[in-house]
């Protein structure tokens, strides 16, 4: 398999995978748009040459986007590879390029956000127990943050206190989010539509800075929806879907 390093040299000729559609498509223009803004701080997005899910997305953790504390990690925002791309290795194949790359710029190790059970949009725990990633902590609701260091005397990866219970004092639904996420600009909208449609409190919050996701409420950062001051899912929303949580 080829692959290609997306930059921001190339990234308006390129597609990013998780969001395949058009150019011109919400969805899209905001993936690249918060792609292009991370690349001077470290970002990497590799990604198979034949178009479809199969890439990685990592930075260093200084500058990811949500309440972790790894001095001298790499963190791996995400690793998908579905569809026609799996049982064939290429997952292999990114994580050693991720390891070869992080270890080149003098990084210490990994780290990525998983689960004691498998959960979409989180890694899935038994291939990164299978490649040697270790459980380091743990917050309130099941997330859990894994970590492959490189060597014996790498430090521990830890959520920051502001994560490890996730919590907040606001009633009603309110979501944080973050344009990492490219189905975000699509259905939040159709979530906040969908909120007054049938007199829901809902409140969407656009977390739009590193430092505001270094300090949010909640490890991911992606997405994590709350109802009446605790923390229910990282998994995104439909319009379907919401009003089954609520009830409707």
């Amino acid at each position: 398999m080829e692959y290609i390093k997306v930059t921001k040299d190339n990234i308006e000729s390129e597609h990013i995978c998780c969001a395949i559609s058009n150019d011109r498509d919400i969805q899209v223009a905001s993936k690249k748009a918060w792609l292009t803004e991370r690349f001077d701080e470290g970002l990497v997005f590799l990604k198979a040459a034949e178009r479809g899910k199969c890439f990685i997305e990592y930075i260093p953790v200084e500058n990811a986007w949500l309440p972790i504390i790894a001095e001298g990690y790499m963190y791996i925002d995400c690793l998908w590879v579905s569809g026609s791309f799996k049982g064939h290795g290429y997952s292999n194949d990114l994580l050693d390029q991720c390891i070869s790359d992080s270890k080149s710029k003098g990084k210490v190790g990994l780290c990525i956000l998983t689960s004691g059970k498998k959960k979409p949009f989180l890694a899935d725990p038994k291939y990164l127990k299978h490649k040697g990633f270790d459980i380091c902590d743990e917050a309130a609701g099941g997330i859990q943050l894994a970590y492959l260091p490189f060597g014996a005397d790498a430090p521990k990866p830890a959520f920051k206190e502001c994560a490890k219970h996730p919590k907040i004092d606001e009633k009603g639904y309110v979501l944080f989010y973050t344009d990492q996420c490219p189905f975000n600009a699509k259905y939040v909208p159709i979530v906040e539509q969908t909120s007054r449609d049938h007199g829901i409190s809902f409140k969407a919050v656009h977390i739009e800075s590193k430092e505001q996701a270094q300090n949010a409420p909640a490890p991911t950062t992606t997405y994590a929806l709350f109802c009446d001051g605790e923390f229910l899912t990282n998994e995104q929303m439909n319009d379907k879907r919401f009003l089954k949580l609520a009830g409707l």
